[in-house]
């Protein structure tokens, strides 16, 4: 009977956790070997908070990986209180300016480097050619493949050469879908010459850039390895594809196996074992994991080794290329950098971890917007933001121009009426609006209040801050992002259109 070392397993594993401080489990599990761990946003407090968190985590394993994502747009963990000082990928695509994408890698590597983690889930490279994606949208840097392969390569050259390193994600490409695949398990219907032209090109950038990790999805490719097997389970798309086709030679990460795609069916010690032999070697677990999680999903590998199911060298050489990756970020991160929150500039950031002026100003952010002619906020005009359901890759950050600190009245799909209702104009009449919302198309709820307030409201209009529709028909005002800067920048453009 075949065996593998516990220790090995552990070497994989990379949970995430309760609290602000480091729980004495977890502590435990680094001090025999863990690999690392990931922050989210519920365990981050303030600059002060986190850095004594993750020098706790390397105190108990100094070559522990800490990951995080942080998007450097609407998906951020550091920022989660007041949403993040840059623009996000979107805007930086239609800017289409490769130093100023590479500013924005590097100083997003630049706090995180200043908080002590030292990976980061992200960019995301996805090429969203789909509209109606619920859950790339904005964190991509566009539809065109050619145009995000460019971006991708910046921003990832620049946040590597401060040390610390990427993930780019999600591989084979998460754009081309129409479910979530935290949700669901999503199916790219694309042949394999459509792959190859338009979702592969960003990776392989991704790679020429010194990635030094790689993400895969929980989606299914029939066109890489029939109907069934999500990409994070297939040896054909992670082995085959990545490693030697498109020679990637690092650390493959998996999605968060807490995930639908992931673990709906299977449970997550089974997708871990299913992840391993396929070819991750850094196991995403997911946010409130907990000691007896771990002992399970060991049991479970541990259990596929015995039935001869996963070769126990599998891991063990998951767990070597984890450890050699740890080893390199324990000598650059951290590197010294300074606390945030200790200038003045710092503490006019906004929520103390930003140092210094944000690498683009709101001014510019406007010039990536698309107005359609004529379109411009009524006199008067009460601003009502759309709250939707945000997917939970973004999370429940601020956002827009309540995040830059505009006022507005927010509108939810059960008290939309009422609420609409109750904004009159002096006279008694009913007040112009201006709508801000996120993908505005793909709630029919929301459709119906814009459509309802267009024709009861003269100069009402509707602002899109995610990703618009091809047609533009809910978007006479799209931002392609809703980060706290982009909020400030539309603020900017409502009171100077």
């Amino acid at each position: 009977m075949s065996d593998v070392a516990p220790a090995a397993v552990f070497g994989t594993l990379l949970p995430g956790f309760v609290g602000t401080t480091l729980p004495s489990w977890l502590e435990t599990r680094l001090r025999e070997g863990l690999a690392g761990v990931c922050l989210f946003g519920e365990n981050i407090v303030d600059p002060a908070q986190t850095r004594a968190l993750t020098d706790a985590i390397r105190a108990a394993n100094p070559c522990a990986i800490i990951a995080i994502d942080e998007e450097g747009g609407d998906v951020t963990r550091l920022h989660a209180a007041t949403g993040a000082p840059f623009p996000g990928n979107a805007v930086l695509g239609r800017l289409d300016d490769l130093e100023l994408t590479g500013a924005v890698g590097a100083a997003v590597a630049g706090e995180l480097a200043a908080a002590g983690v030292n990976l980061n889930f992200a960019p995301d490279v996805d090429v969203n050619s789909n509209p109606d994606n619920p859950v790339i949208g904005v964190r991509s840097f566009g539809a065109d493949a050619r145009l995000v392969a460019r971006h991708s390569a910046a921003w990832i050259a620049a946040h590597e050469a401060a040390g610390v390193a990427v993930s780019a994600k999600h591989f084979p490409g998460h754009g081309d879908t129409a479910q979530d695949s935290h949700l669901a398990l999503p199916v790219v219907e694309a042949s394999r010459a459509e792959l190859d032209e338009r979702e592969l090109p960003p990776f392989a950038a991704s790679i020429a850039a010194g990635a030094r990790t790689i993400m895969s999805s929980h989606i299914v490719v029939p066109a890489l390895d029939g109907p069934k097997t999500p990409a994070t389970f297939s040896r054909a798309v992670l082995d085959d594809l990545l490693r030697s086709s498109l020679g990637f030679a690092g650390v493959v990460v998996s999605d968060a196996l807490d995930m639908a795609g992931a673990s709906g069916e299977v449970g997550i010690p089974r997708a871990a074992a299913l992840a391993l032999e396929a070819g991750c070697d850094l196991l995403c677990i997911g946010t409130r994991n907990t000691d007896e999680q771990l002992a399970l999903i060991e049991a479970a590998v541990r259990a596929a080794v015995a039935r001869d199911e996963l070769p126990a060298s599998r891991i063990e050489e998951a767990a070597a290329r984890v450890a050699a990756l740890g080893a390199q970020l324990a000598a650059t991160v951290p590197g010294g950098a300074e606390l945030p929150g200790d200038s003045d500039a710092d503490a006019a950031s906004g929520d103390g971890w930003s140092s210094g002026p944000p690498p683009v100003s709101a001014e510019r952010i406007r010039t990536a917007f698309e107005v359609k002619p004529g379109a411009a906020p009524a006199a008067g005009a009460t601003l009502v933001t759309i709250e939707t359901t945000a997917n939970i890759a973004v999370g429940h950050s601020p956002w827009g121009v309540a995040a830059a600190g505009g006022a507005v009245v927010e509108v939810r799909e059960e008290d939309a009426a009422g609420v609409l209702a109750s904004l009159t104009a002096g006279d008694g009449g009913l007040a112009p609006l201006v709508l801000i919302g996120k993908d505005n198309h793909r709630h029919a709820w929301v459709r119906e209040l814009i459509d309802e307030a267009r024709a009861t409201r003269p100069g009402t209009i509707a602002i899109d801050m995610g990703w618009p529709a091809p047609d533009r028909a809910y978007a006479d005002v799209a931002t392609f992002g809703a980060s706290r800067i982009v909020g400030a920048a539309l603020i900017d453009w409502l009171e100077r259109p």
